[in-house]
């Protein structure tokens, strides 16, 4: 009894140390793919996480791909790669709003709106959540939702001009000229101040 007792200890140990190689070969890879998508040697960043099995691929690794597949121009599995790592972590704003990016380029409103409130859901200070937001709102015609977002991202980042000039757009829309002169004047104010 003690001599299988041992020898399934012993596979346990052996089944762990297995992992645990996997698991920093891994990390290692993934620190080398990120410095040559940093250093922009797009293709053999692609390739080196291509060949990492998709069973082994953390949230991080998909949108790795997801980020490179955008930057050669293939936004179909940019899609894809990123609902794989929202499927990975769910809460991964990151993702979330890069997927909502694409889906405003396509003009599939409804869908990058769904992703940007997921972002914020996870990430509520981040501001460019709610331009996006405002911007796909502002696409649809939906003026007064596209103010709630852009005014959220304005008191979040009061110094980002083209909060502003959005901003002016969906008052002109609404009707509020007042409101619009006063949010494109502070437009000037900080286009000056970047020059």
């Amino acid at each position: 009894m003690n001599k299988k007792i041992f020898i399934i200890f012993l596979f346990i140990l052996v089944l762990f140390n297995v992992n645990t190689v996997q698991a920093q070969s891994i990390e290692k890879q993934k620190k080398e793919i990120i410095a040559l998508y940093s250093s922009n040697n797009l293709e053999e960043a692609y390739n080196m996480i291509s060949k990492i099995p998709e069973k082994d691929r953390d949230y991080e690794l998909w949108y790795l791909l997801a980020n490179l597949s955008q930057d050669l121009n293939n936004e179909d599995n940019a899609v894809f790669f990123l609902q794989k790592s929202i499927s990975k972590k769910p809460e991964f704003d990151k993702a979330h709003y890069n997927l909502g990016n694409i889906y405003l380029k396509q003009k599939m409103y409804n869908s990058a709106i769904e992703e940007y409130k997921l972002a914020i859901k996870y990430k509520k200070d981040f501001p460019f959540y709610y331009y996006n937001l405002g911007c796909a709102y502002m696409a649809q015609g939906e003026y007064k939702s596209a103010r709630t977002a852009l005014k959220k991202a304005v008191n979040l980042k009061n110094n980002e001009p083209s909060f502003y000039y959005n901003l002016a757009l969906v008052y002109k829309n609404l009707k509020k000229e007042e409101d619009g002169a006063k949010a494109f004047d502070r437009y000037i104010q900080l286009t000056k101040e970047e020059v």
